[in-house]
């Protein structure tokens, strides 16, 4: 037992820097763009590009590891990962970094969903709950902790050991784990008889999914006829993807396993606490940069109380775990969760790290009770040779809703600002007593500071203009929270349709 548990939390460090590396730049394109003299449109694909690797390879995760094993597979993971991360923080320009960046991400991504089939290989009972809560911790802790910890190393050091910090581990990882995992042994034969047409398929489908929901609310969607032809493909390759899956004999991706209910419902639910997570991830420090001109480390403080309520969380729910239905922890979780965005709705202009904690504090809390009891509920009764497959699809569906989930609120921050900007409008007219004041008295004080009359007249509608922006998107950001709130009473709702889950019987074909 010292071993498997050292093994697993070996995996999991693995686990937890290929989670960090997707949020950790977020904070610090600025600083990584004027580095390598690279514009805004240029430095938004240091994210995209490890977002489309990761998602094309997380789904082939559980067919890699029957090919080399979980043992060998995980290993040259932590290996590629370090040195890609060692070849990131040395990019000489942007084009280098972008590439870099790819690889880093497709590298890593087969370690995330090798944790969960791993901690139900290793552990039953009570240990599972453990092994179960602390996946489920890290696979949403990880990506909210990413903006704190990039922001503090950018102010304290530089951007390049947003990469650097990964080749420690990164070592250790890649020589423990050969040493203590012995889960299953390769299968090369499965080489000749893979679905490589589905991988094909499966690739245009994701990658460009992924490109049209990270590009399309900044290129106006199908304004844009890149974003119309990668949404054209991304559709037709996944209804291909789809019959492929389904009449191929030797698939990359399980989708049949969705026939069972509870698998079925938890990739519903591992959607919906991705849109979430990663959506909330990318409101929060918008707003604080925006609206309230935080730099990187401000908005890192600010946010950083949600990784310690989440870390608070997970004794008491480890202790309720094993007294409790799972099925009523999950529905504590998402109704956590769903107050947390309402109690962001009422947002203004001032909040900082004070007017944040509660419902940072809900939403650390939530995703613990949310995502946990859902990896349990999901994963637990499958057969173990179905198991790797099925993972790959289950974390797929989280990072597709973090996607979808960040492309929806975007959209809708454009549309809804220009919405309340033009309803604030309307009232700023010449009958608006308190907007007189007001410009009287800003022209009043650039006049003391000698600027001429005309330049002051145009200064005081520049700062009337700035106070409107800046309230109707304060007004957006807390419709944008409504909109999260709804996805998790959706949520909460459907968690009775699960079942209780059943350990499966059957052992493992490949383990021993």
């Amino acid at each position: 037992m010292q071993q498997k548990v050292l093994a697993f939390a070996t995996m999991c460090v693995g686990m937890f820097i290929a989670l960090l590396d997707i949020q950790i730049v977020s904070a610090s394109l600025r600083d990584i763009g004027g580095g390598l003299s690279a514009g805004a449109d240029e430095t938004v694909w240091i994210q995209t590009s490890y977002l489309i690797a990761e998602i094309i390879v997380i789904p082939m995760s559980g067919w890699l590891s029957r090919v080399f094993s979980t043992r060998w597979l995980f290993a040259g993971s932590a290996a590629g990962f370090t040195i890609a991360s060692m070849l990131c923080g040395m990019a000489w320009d942007i084009n280098s970094m972008i590439a870099f960046r790819a690889l880093q991400g497709f590298i890593g991504g087969s370690m995330i969903p090798m944790v969960f089939t791993t901690a139900f290989y290793f552990f039953a009972g009570k240990q599972r709950v453990i092994a179960a809560a602390t996946v489920g911790a890290l696979a949403s802790l990880a990506p909210t902790l990413g903006p704190t910890v990039g922001g503090w190393i950018t102010d304290h050091f530089s951007w390049h050991w947003l990469f650097f910090i990964n080749l420690v581990p990164g070592v250790f990882v890649a020589v423990v784990v050969p040493i203590l995992v012995k889960i299953d042994r390769p299968n090369l034969n499965l080489i000749r008889d893979a679905d490589y047409f589905g991988i094909v398929l499966m690739s245009l489908f994701l990658g460009c999914l992924e490109y049209t929901l990270e590009e399309g609310p900044r290129l106006d969607w199908f304004g844009d006829h890149v974003i119309l032809t990668t949404a054209w493909i991304s559709g037709l390759a996944g209804i291909g993807f789809i019959w492929r899956s389904l009449t191929y004999a030797h698939p990359i991706v399980d989708l049949r396993a969705l026939k069972d209910r509870n698998f079925a419902l938890g990739c519903f639910f591992s959607f919906v606490t991705g849109i979430g997570i990663f959506a909330t991830i990318y409101l929060t420090p918008l707003f604080l940069g925006r609206v309230r001109g935080f730099s990187a480390l401000e908005i890192g403080l600010a946010v950083f109380s949600t990784g310690v309520f989440q870390i608070m969380s997970i004794p008491l729910y480890s202790w309720l775990a094993n007294r409790v239905d799972l099925r009523w922890l999950m529905m504590v979780g998402l109704a956590m969760f769903a107050v947390s965005m309402w109690n962001f709705a009422p947002i203004t202009h001032d909040w900082g790290a004070d007017q944040l904690m509660l419902p940072q504090a809900l939403r650390g809390m939530g995703q613990q009770f949310a995502v946990a009891p859902t990896v349990t509920l999901t994963l637990g009764g499958l057969a173990p040779e179905r198991l790797k497959l099925a993972s790959g699809l289950f974390n797929l569906m989280r990072n597709l809703g973090g996607a979808i989930g960040i492309a929806a609120c975007a959209t809708l921050i454009n549309d809804r600002t220009n919405l309340h900007f033009q309803r604030l409008a309307e009232h700023l007219n010449a009958g608006n007593e308190a907007m007189g004041q007001m410009l009287s008295g800003a022209g009043s004080s650039l006049l003391a500071w000698g600027v001429d009359a005309g330049s002051a007249q145009a200064g005081a509608l520049r700062q009337l203009w700035t106070l409107a922006m800046r309230e109707a998107q304060t007004q957006t950001f807390g419709d944008v929270f409504l909109c999260v709130m709804a996805c998790f009473v959706i949520a909460f709702a459907m968690v009775p349709l699960m079942r209780k889950v059943a350990p499966p019987k059957a052992p493992s074909a490949d383990a021993h």
